[in-house]
């Protein structure tokens, strides 16, 4: 009965060397890609949105505050905003920016809660929000005369 092996193991050194071109051959395999084609829908493929979702310009000044068509709005706890592509975004990665989406706000607090990014085919269909009124009432110059 012989318990040792009768090869020679790889050892430690010969492990991390595998794991180390099993590492490269991922990096090679993913930029083989070209970007555009990472970033781009699927043809033909359209997004289910609710439709109570409004259409609006978004922009995060942190992660708990934003506007929407230039008015300010809480961030729900557990906002979730989607690219293009349907994944998640991280607010953090796009402070700053402009987005132009369509989203859902929280009924019983006015919370912003789900965000989508359009891309400009989804943009070019028409939606509800974009041009909404805010109030109904007018003073001075904003009143109109018939």
């Amino acid at each position: 009965m012989n318990r040792c092996p009768t090869t020679r193991s790889a050892g430690p050194i010969g492990l991390v060397a595998r794991a180390w071109l099993a590492g490269l051959a991922l990096v090679c395999w993913g930029a083989a890609l070209p970007a555009a084609a990472q970033l781009q829908p699927a043809p033909g493929v359209t997004r289910p949105f609710p439709a109570s979702a409004l259409r609006g310009i978004l922009s995060f000044s942190s992660a708990v505050q934003a506007t929407v068509n230039g008015q300010p709005v809480r961030v729900a706890p557990g906002m979730r905003l989607f690219n293009p592509q349907n994944q998640l975004v991280m607010v953090h990665s796009v402070l700053g920016q402009s987005l132009r989406v369509n989203y859902l706000l929280e009924a019983g607090t006015g919370m912003l809660h789900s965000a989508w990014i359009l891309t400009e085919e989804e943009a070019a269909l028409p939606r509800k929000g974009s041009n909404a009124v805010i109030t109904n009432i007018t003073s001075g110059s904003d009143a109109k005369s018939k």
